[in-house]
């Protein structure tokens, strides 16, 4: 079928909306037509370069990370379904995970999903059951889809496994929101930070994904949670979500953890900046309380290796830094809990 898409054709062009070739699902495939897309900081980085097709990868696919199809977070219906593919019928309502959980692999079988194998081969942009195409421009060239989804587009055929069924009754383009953002956001706190009630909690950078955290921090019942960003609307909007305090950098921060709480500092601090840098860590460790945790969400270049950190005060305060991806979460469970909570809360723009 013919459909329309925002194609990437070189790192550091304009997206370029065309009309695409789709081709009909195969096995373990579905098709589907897409009600919404959300707009992530991640397709960004491809534009920019900070997230590459690896080596390894393109020996072993044999495949170019360009052109592609950006977008990796939406929500649509299934409009046909592929041979073999059990979980999915037409007409179900779906959400289009950023991370494919296979169900399978170790990762998922200890309840990671975010972790499943075949999150490996997010950049090849070839569907992830036989590694070829099937978007392709008017002239026949194979289009790369990103993240195994591919929702700036009308359309798209992905595997089954990057599908998560939601119900009927949510609104889609709420929906397509918790296929990244919201979850990655919401997850970096309850899960990845484990904030607990009572706790102080700071988040730096007001994004999709950093308000999604401050939200979560809320949520799981943080006492003080402190929302830092330059750009004073969103330390506006920030309380909206359930920021109890806001500051405009992250010298002033330091201040106002130092005062919340008594010179203790926060509990938990979780990085939601729009690129992360090495330079971002020690100043984001320094408002860490000792037993306390910081939290890494933020994508940095993917040759970023130099990181400022003091050792001394990480092992002498026995302070934790972690990593995040998807905000640790189980997308078969995660987004379809999201999902129902949008639905209570209607259309209400901070839920």
């Amino acid at each position: 079928m013919q459909t329309r898409a925002a194609v990437l054709w070189e790192q550091n062009k304009p997206w370029h909306v065309e009309d695409i070739e789709l081709d009909d699902p195969k096995a373990g495939e579905v098709k589907i037509e897409l009600a919404a897309s959300g707009l992530c900081h991640s397709d960004e980085h491809i534009v920019t370069g900070d997230m590459v097709l690896s080596p390894e990868i393109a020996e072993l696919t044999g495949v170019k990370q360009f052109p592609i199809i950006g977008g990796h977070e939406g929500a649509g219906v299934v409009v046909e379904v592929g041979p073999g593919a059990t979980t999915l019928k037409e007409g179900d309502h779906v959400v289009l995970s950023f991370i494919p959980a296979c169900g399978r692999c170790p990762s998922c079988a200890r309840g990671q999903q975010h972790l499943c194998d075949l999150g490996a081969f997010l950049l090849a942009g070839r569907q992830i059951t036989d590694m070829t195409a099937r978007h392709h421009t008017a002239d026949g060239v194979d289009l790369g889809i990103m993240s195994c989804a591919g929702t700036f587009a009308q359309h798209t055929v992905v595997a089954e496994s990057s599908c998560v069924k939601i119900d009927d009754g949510v609104p889609l383009d709420k929906a397509a929101l918790v296929g990244c953002g919201v979850t990655t956001g919401w997850g970096s706190a309850v899960n990845a930070a484990d904030v607990r009630a009572g706790e102080t909690v700071v988040v730096i950078g007001l994004g999709g994904i950093g308000m999604g955290a401050v939200q979560g921090a809320a949520l799981a019942g943080a006492r003080h949670v402190l929302a830092v960003d330059p750009v004073e609307w969103k330390r506006d909007r920030a309380a909206e979500f359930g920021a109890t305090h806001t500051a405009a950098s992250v010298e002033e921060a330091v201040a106002t953890a130092g005062e919340l709480t008594w010179g203790a500092m926060a509990d938990k601090a979780i990085l939601c900046t729009g690129v992360a840098t090495g330079d971002l860590i020690q100043p984001m460790m320094s408002m860490v309380a000792k037993g306390g945790r910081g939290v890494v969400t933020s994508v940095a270049p993917i040759h970023q290796e130099d990181v400022k950190l003091n050792l001394f005060d990480l092992s002498m305060q026995r302070k934790e830094l972690v990593g995040c991806i998807f905000g640790n979460a189980n997308p078969r469970r995660d987004i379809p809990a999201c999902c129902a909570s949008t639905r209570r809360a209607g259309s209400s723009s901070t839920r």
